[in-house]
């Protein structure tokens, strides 16, 4: 984090010191880090924190992988177990172009000894909490350990409801494969309906390409046009399986309904219906689509409209509210302290 200037030190970390690791001294390490994968597991396993008494990892990597001693706390807050090494394998190999040759030999060799170092440091944490129901499955799945849930913070309080709802949807994404905006984009250009898309990435220049007269690509856009053309939209479209997903969130805290992609977080952050299903249940926040395909995706946006009379803005926005900042700093608090004092309390008994 050297890159960041003191102000912005102090307003992110709130005025704690940093130490980084040995990839950060290396050529490029800043702005090419993840050229530095297999290196991970040993950078982490650098960090001496011998005269702390609890220890707290934030990991969708290797941080939970830090050594600790057998009189030391460690509480490891799992965003997802290293999803290019495990679920995502064949995915991060095939859209990379890995799948073959001297690279792909080398990635596929990487990948594997770090599956094998990240099931072997499965034991070092002494309890994981994850990000959704979703997430813990997965670590039960993959270290066979079980997992507190703890829901992670969204900013919901920078979005408000418009009394204004236009005739257009939405999806904001930074361009990346697995986000799909390139089948919600696919999707719409069969229709006329209006489409506006926020966000860039490498899949930018693709994406423009699909783009048809009723599709607005608006790259970048500062937070308060973003939240402007958010809370006025239809509805927000999101077709990736996401371990929980934080812009449904967001614009939900707007009010907007979700027409969203029905596996993974989403089930848990979107009180959606399928099409065809009763939508008489109260507090509907959102329509789900079965398959990853744009028949999927626009039987769903039709069936919105179809129902969109049931869709109350102060109810969807009350859903959001679950996942407040306020509600995650409360929760967390509460959890770290109670494994804390049950652990200083078996310290002492042995």
């Amino acid at each position: 984090m050297d890159d960041l200037s003191d102000e912005n030190r102090k307003i992110i970390l709130k005025g704690k010191s940093t130490t980084n690791s040995f990839i950060q001294k290396l050529p490029f390490g800043k702005s090419k880090y993840r050229s530095y994968l297999p290196l991970f597991p040993i950078a982490v396993e650098q960090f001496d924190l011998t005269k702390y008494d609890l220890i707290i990892s934030s990991s969708s990597s290797v941080a939970k992988g830090v050594l600790t001693r057998h009189d030391q706390l460690h509480i490891s807050y799992v965003y997802s177990p290293v999803r290019y090494a495990w679920d995502l394998y064949h995915q991060y190999l095939r859209e990379s172009g890995l799948q073959t040759g001297i690279k792909g030999f080398l990635a596929k060799y990487f990948l594997h000894k770090l599956r094998l170092w990240d099931y072997a440091t499965a034991n070092r944490p002494d309890y994981y909490i994850a990000i959704s129901n979703y997430v813990a499955k997965r670590i039960k799945k993959i270290y066979n350990k079980e997992a507190i849930v703890i829901y992670p913070p969204v900013d919901t309080k920078s979005f408000t409801i418009s009394d204004v709802t236009e005739d257009y949807y939405i999806t904001c994404s930074r361009m990346v494969p697995y986000k799909k905006i390139d089948l919600i984009v696919e999707a719409f250009s069969r229709t006329e309906k209006r489409l506006i898309v926020i966000g860039e990435g490498p899949d930018y220049d693709k994406i423009k390409k699909l783009a048809t007269s009723n599709i607005e690509l608006l790259g970048f856009l500062e937070k308060n046009k973003m939240l402007s053309l958010i809370k006025k939209a239809k509805a927000f479209i999101f077709a990736a399986e996401e371990d929980f997903g934080i812009a449904p969130i967001e614009a939900q805290a707007a009010g907007v309904p979700v027409i969203a992609f029905g596996k993974g977080g989403i089930l848990e952050t979107v009180n959606g219906v399928f099409p065809n299903s009763d939508i008489s249940t109260e507090n509907i926040t959102g329509v789900f689509f079965k398959n990853q395909n744009s028949e999927s995706l626009l039987a769903a946006v039709d069936f919105f409209e179809k129902n969109i009379q049931v869709f109350d803005k102060n109810l969807i926005r009350q859903n959001a509210q679950k996942f407040s900042i306020e509600r995650f700093e409360k929760e967390f608090k509460q959890k770290i302290e109670e494994l804390y004092e049950n652990w200083k309390n078996n310290k002492r008994v042995k």
